[in-house]
Order: C-alpha cells, then structure tokens, then sequence
C-alpha cells in the first residue's frame, strides 16, 4: 500500500550525521535487534515482539495530502534526535531508530481498498531502555525551546508490546505492498492464528534517496491463536 507520496521519514540532515559519527555510535538497534529489524525478505517469520518504549503520536486521514503527518514525524524525530544528543553527552551513544507506524480503519474494507481518507495511524519511534519519563519530558522543554514543532504536544511515552508477530522484509514500492500482505494473511491462517492488532510497518528505506522498487520496509501483523 502507498501510505504516502513524500515520507518525511528521515531529517534531511540525519544521514549525514550518521555518516560523520558512525565511527563513534556504539549501538544500532536494527543491528542489535536483527530478528525484529532485518527479516528474511523470502520467508514469513514468527517472533515474540517484547515490550519496547516508544515515542508516538496519532492521527487520522491520506498521509500524502496530511499536514498532520508531517507535524508527528517532524516532532517524533526533533524529540528522539534531542535525546539522542543528551545520552551522547554522558557516554551513551546510539543511531536513532527507525521511523515506525501502525495502521487500521474503523471499517477494514476502507483500509483494504486504499480508501486513505478513512484511515486511522500511529508514527513512532522506538527509544532505547534508559531513556525515561523524565528525560522525555526534558528533552520536550527543550525542544519547544528551540523549534516548537506543530505536532510537539501530541507526542507521548509509552510501552507499547506487540507479542507474539508475523513478519517479512518487502522489497519494493509501497503501492505494490497488497500482493505479501495477502500471502501473509494467508500464512497465518495456515499456521493456525488469526490477526490480532494493528498492521505495522517499519520503515528501513527512505523514498528520497532510493528508487521505488528498491524501497525496504518490515511489515509485521500481531497475531493470535484461532
């Protein structure tokens, strides 16, 4: 599914940054989480997701035309960026996880069909285990300090536990998504479960710089026993 034309995913600067320090990040959770971060792209997988702290935000309508959408993520990286630098300054250094989000419809069939002025999603980015409350908190003064984004007061704090998943490395458009989700629902069936959350994406590529069918994105479903 195409959730929408220009992603603001990544910052136009982090890639940049990250270039500059990665001789200096000590952690990349998507290299430290492999089995949540890097699927196979040939073959289904099932995982147990543990409870991850996020920071997210909701919102509701077509990402492409959403002004919305550019709000949550801009805020969802100034904030995660801003911890990011905190950590750094007491020795704890890290890449910034990747943009995530979890999607549905009141009424499927809108969601099914693409019907994306009906439909309801969560941005997010995951945040390592020593971020707390607290330091959340700090880093949204300062932020509103500096830039006050838009969408800075509808970010929170929360853990968010998917449990037992379904998953696959897509390669390719986010148009052409339908086909593997429709042989991971099939999958899923077969095995003996039944969809039981939100569809979840998480985003590895960045439709900026990458060609379309080259775009890599994990799609996971949260399941549950029929």
């Amino acid at each position: 599914m195409q959730y929408w034309a220009g992603m603001a995913a990544t910052p136009k600067g982090q890639h940049h940054e990250e270039k500059g320090q990665r001789a200096m990040a000590k952690i990349d959770f998507k290299k430290q989480l492999k089995h949540l971060y890097m699927p196979p792209k040939k073959d289904f997988t099932i995982v147990d997701v543990p409870p991850m702290n996020f920071l997210m935000a909701d919102g509701h309508g077509d990402p492409n035309t959403s002004a919305e959408f550019q709000e949550i993520a801009e805020a969802l990286y100034a904030m995660s960026y801003t911890l990011k630098f905190a950590a750094k300054s007491q020795g704890m250094e890290y890449v910034v996880p990747l943009l995530e989000g979890l999607w549905w419809a009141e009424d499927m069939s809108a969601f099914s069909l693409g019907d994306k002025t009906k439909w309801f999603w969560t941005l997010m980015i995951m945040q390592p285990d020593w971020v707390t409350a607290e330091r959340v908190d700090q880093a949204r003064s300062e932020v509103a300090r500096k830039k006050a984004p838009p969408g800075l007061s509808r970010v929170r704090f929360e853990t968010y536990h998917e449990g037992l998943s379904v998953q696959i490395l897509y390669v390719g458009t986010y148009a052409d998504e339908i086909p593997t989700i429709a042989r991971m629902h099939a999958f899923i069936e077969a095995q003996g479960y039944e969809p039981s959350g939100k569809h979840h994406e998480i985003y590895l590529g960045d439709p900026r710089r990458a060609a379309p069918d080259k775009l890599k994105t994990v799609i996971r479903q949260p399941v549950r026993p029929r």
